[in-house]
């Protein structure tokens, strides 16, 4: 990925999207607070983008997203970009009918539980160097959700995480994957 980033910034590379699997893994953010990691069951990477801990493992639709910034604002904004990738998930999540939501305050994407409680279905952490973006978004479809027990995800310990296939949505990554592709547009930038 940072040779992706130098690459689109010496102009050798155009913009890039990654869509991938990792094996389980917790990702500590430059935001992570070392009492938020309670029981890792699995390796811990320390990343550059932003945010806190994080799990990532199978089952779980992870997107990097690198692109220049400079070529598609008229004036660079972070929390544009932002608002563009959960609009990314939002536009996504509704192509299975599930409604994801913002919530000011926390970051990721969000439903509302039958019970009327919330919890996660999509996470975003970013970084930013001579505005190119990396890293980027993970979007719950099926994994173990238990595997989240052994941190506080992004520091937020009063709402859960859930998954599109918890939803009653039984998709495949492929099918997920289509409507990824359908719902990037770069106009949300402008």
């Amino acid at each position: 990925m940072e040779q992706s980033v130098d690459d689109i910034k010496n102009g050798l590379n155009e913009d890039q999207i990654w869509l991938l699997e990792h094996p389980p893994l917790y990702t500590a953010g430059t935001s992570s607070n070392i009492s938020d990691l309670l029981n890792p069951q699995f390796p811990v990477f320390e990343t550059g983008r932003g945010g806190e801990y994080t799990y990532h493992g199978p089952g779980q639709r992870v997107g990097y997203v690198m692109m220049d910034l400079k070529k598609h604002m008229q004036t660079p904004d972070i929390k544009k970009y932002i608002w563009m990738l959960e609009e990314w998930i939002i536009r996504t999540l509704a192509e299975f009918n599930i409604k994801g939501e913002r919530r000011e305050g926390r970051v990721g994407i969000w439903v509302i539980l039958e019970d009327g409680s919330e919890s996660k279905i999509a996470a975003i952490g970013v970084r930013i160097r001579h505005w190119i973006t990396f890293h980027g978004i993970s979007i719950n479809v099926n994994p173990d959700l238990s595997h989240f027990n052994g941190i506080i995800p992004c520091g937020i310990s009063d709402h859960g995480v859930t998954s599109i296939h918890m939803l009653g949505e039984k998709i495949s990554m492929d099918d997920l994957d289509q409507a990824l592709q359908k719902n990037f547009d770069y106009a949300y930038l402008s």
